[in-house]
């Protein structure tokens, strides 16, 4: 696992069909997924999917290389639950029911969702482009289910990572 202090300064540029946003990453609070995010995002993981799920005053959810909520990256990463609340703009991962399933799915909270504290692992925040996270939250979604789905979802296009000089 890198050393928190190798990722200082990390950021990602997340450029999707809606607009780009910019996060930095808070690697003293969960090393190891900011270097799993850091790591896929590197090797063109992220490009090319969509974010499935949108829920207006809650979260984005993308990450999943089937576009299906159900895909991984073929591994499972440890929680680093962390006393980061989620509000608005956190970046987190999501998971299933086991604390220790999170692979590369993420959401990036849309609203304050204080209810997910110490339960999901929050390891950056949106520093740059809430208009972009406020047009893929309020994306028209198909009914029926959750109503989380959208009709034309927004494309991850590439993340660009930047590290310090």
């Amino acid at each position: 696992m890198a050393n928190s202090k190798d990722l200082t300064g990390v950021t990602a540029r997340i450029e999707t069909s809606a607009g780009n946003m910019t996060v930095e990453f808070l690697p003293a609070k969960a090393p190891g997924h900011v270097k799993n995010f850091v790591d896929l995002a590197e090797k063109g993981f992220y490009d090319g999917t969509v974010f499935h799920r949108t829920i207006p005053g809650f979260m984005i959810q993308g990450g999943c290389p089937e576009g299906s909520g159900r895909g991984g990256p073929g591994y499972t990463i440890k929680a680093e639950f962390n006393d980061t609340p989620h509000k608005r703009g956190v970046l987190s991962m999501a998971r299933s029911q086991s604390p220790d399933s999170a692979g590369s799915q993420f959401f990036i909270c849309h609203g304050d969702a204080g209810f997910l504290d110490r339960q999901y692992t929050a390891f950056g925040r949106l520093t740059d482009g809430e208009a972009t996270l406020d047009a893929i939250a309020n994306a028209k979604t198909k009914p029926g289910g959750e109503g989380s789905t959208p009709v034309a979802p927004v494309k991850i296009v590439k993340v660009v990572i930047t590290r310090p000089t």
